[in-house]
């Protein structure tokens, strides 16, 4: 029997191909870029041929120390909300338009209208956007009508290279609830939002669960790849559903924090948990049966960045002179300021914000700035208004499940003095796992190993991440936070004018 399972991290700027054994241990990992083309404004597409060149690069790297015969099987982390169109021979008829694209601006405008904001909410989980994949459908139709006429099917991003790996046109429930074109509930593609779209249903593929078999390898791909055709191809899931599994929510009720450039506070539940403000956004899980209520915002890391880059130029250079990391040098800044940052406020609002808000006018903002604030205190409050921003979402996933507590993972919650404010401004224990960067990685890897039989259900995971640190809340800071928490919110209120008229 063989001994290996293969998940790949389809990201936006490159694929991380891991090789785990099937008692969990990661073996070997290799990453390949590619590039993401931005015009146009609002435009942002990427060659589908670069992914796949990207995963039968890092798959034949990482196999060449052992056995191909003893690979297992195969799945997949993907980005999400992508819209790539094929013919019946599955070859690209158009660049993908990738999550970030947002040329779909008029047909969003359109599904609005014809179906109600409220009734897509319903349905779907989902805000209309021209972020998601059917809206940039409906753009191919209206604008390309001859591609449109071409297209078979539109794939997501994970999907196109199992259509090479196997020849099946698929996806999965995790990923088609990224679509805004999913019946949630029923886990199909909802007839009534097609309608609105003016879309063909026959344009869309098969739906499955994230640890379906679709296939083995094809001769050709198996060589393109170094596997054999032995290898099962396992559909896998979208990178924010798989992120729940990557932090061991597999549980009702089970939540956690993830921290990157942006971040989103998102757990496991029975049933589609929509909040009254619609704050939420409702994914299909990866663990089939469950759904993933999340709350995302847009500049958490990239807020940091932003800070280090305009004030810390200071920090950047003795970081390069020493080798130091240039975060550990604005932690210790960090430190110099104290719990509240002398009153500081900061909005981060630096790219218009997904949830807690859902306004893209939005901008950043520091307020109630003195004679007495100084460097470090601005550093402090940017990781203060992340954690405050963060605060609002997790208030919102309460309306349906606890929140006392939350797994904490995401490659940027490695550092101590972040982790310790978030749980401060939370007013929750964090559970920082061990392999906070490799937790997509990670899932595809467990789906892998469920959907070939080789693990007995998705409680595995907790082989594969343990528990690095935990933080807890400290009491005698809950008054001042609670005191900034209700500045924040006052702050983003008084705002709105302001908003509206730079917009």
């Amino acid at each position: 029997m063989g001994k290996y399972l293969i998940s790949h991290d389809l990201g936006t700027s490159s694929n991380k191909a891991s090789l785990f054994s099937t008692e969990g241990k990661l073996i070997d990992s290799y990453t390949v870029p590619y590039d993401v083309h931005f015009f146009h404004k609002n435009y942002a597409q990427q060659d589908p041929e670069d992914w796949w060149g990207a995963v039968c690069k890092a798959t034949r790297e990482i196999v060449k120390q052992i056995d191909p015969e003893e690979v297992l099987a195969i799945s997949f982390s993907s980005q999400m909300q992508a819209c790539i169109a094929v013919d019946e021979k599955g070859t690209v008829l158009y660049p993908a338009m990738i999550w970030a694209d947002h040329r779909a601006e008029a047909q969003a405008e359109e599904l609005t209208r014809k179906i109600g904001f409220d009734r897509m909410y319903e349905i779907n989980g989902h805000r209309v956007s021209p972020s998601y994949s059917i809206e940039k459908l409906m753009w191919l139709r209206e604008e390309k009508p001859e591609i449109y006429a071409k297209t078979y099917k539109m794939l997501l991003a994970k999907d196109y290279i199992i259509c090479r790996l196997t020849g099946e046109f698929v996806t999965d429930y995790s990923e088609a609830s990224g679509t805004d074109a999913f019946d949630l509930r029923h886990l199909k593609w909802s007839e009534e939002i097609l309608a609105a779209a003016g879309i063909d249903r026959e344009k869309m593929p098969e739906l499955h669960a994230s640890t379906d078999v679709i296939g083995s390898l094809t001769k050709e791909a198996a060589e393109s790849l170094g596997l054999t055709c032995e290898t099962k191809v396992v559909c896998g899931g979208g990178d924010g559903p798989c992120s729940a599994l990557g932090a061991g929510s597999i549980k009702d009720g089970q939540m956690f924090l993830s921290f990157g450039t942006s971040a989103w506070i998102a757990g496991t539940s029975g049933e589609v948990n929509l909040d009254r403000e619609k704050t939420l956004i409702g994914f299909g899980h990866v663990v089939p049966g469950k759904y993933m209520p999340c709350g995302t915002m847009q500049a958490a890391g990239s807020s940091y960045s932003y800070i280090k880059e305009a004030l810390c130029a200071e920090e950047v250079r003795q970081a390069e002179e020493t080798g130091e990391s240039v975060y550990e040098l604005l932690n210790r800044l960090v430190l110099q300021s104290p719990p509240g940052a002398k009153g500081l406020i900061f909005l981060p609002y630096l790219l218009g914000e997904r949830s807690p808000r859902w306004n893209p006018d939005t901008s950043g903002s520091f307020l109630g700035i003195r004679m007495e604030h100084k460097k470090c205190d601005y550093v402090r409050a940017v990781l203060e208004g992340i954690a405050m921003n963060l605060s609002v979402i997790l208030e919102a996933q309460r309306e349906h499940m606890e929140g006392k507590e939350l797994v904490l993972t995401g490659g940027g919650a490695k550092g101590d003095v972040l982790a310790q404010i978030l749980s401060d401004v939370l007013g929750v224990p964090l559970h920082r796992l061990d392999h906070v960067e490799t937790a997509t990685s990670i899932a595809a890897a467990v789906i892998a190993g469920v959907g070939v039989g080789v693990f007995k259900d998705f409680s595995v995971v907790d082989q594969f991440v343990k528990t690095d640190k935990t933080f807890y809340p400290r009491e005698e800071y809950r008054e001042i936070y609670d005191r900034q928490k209700k500045l924040f919110e006052l702050g983003y209120q008084c705002l709105l004018p302001y908003y509206r008229e730079d917009a």
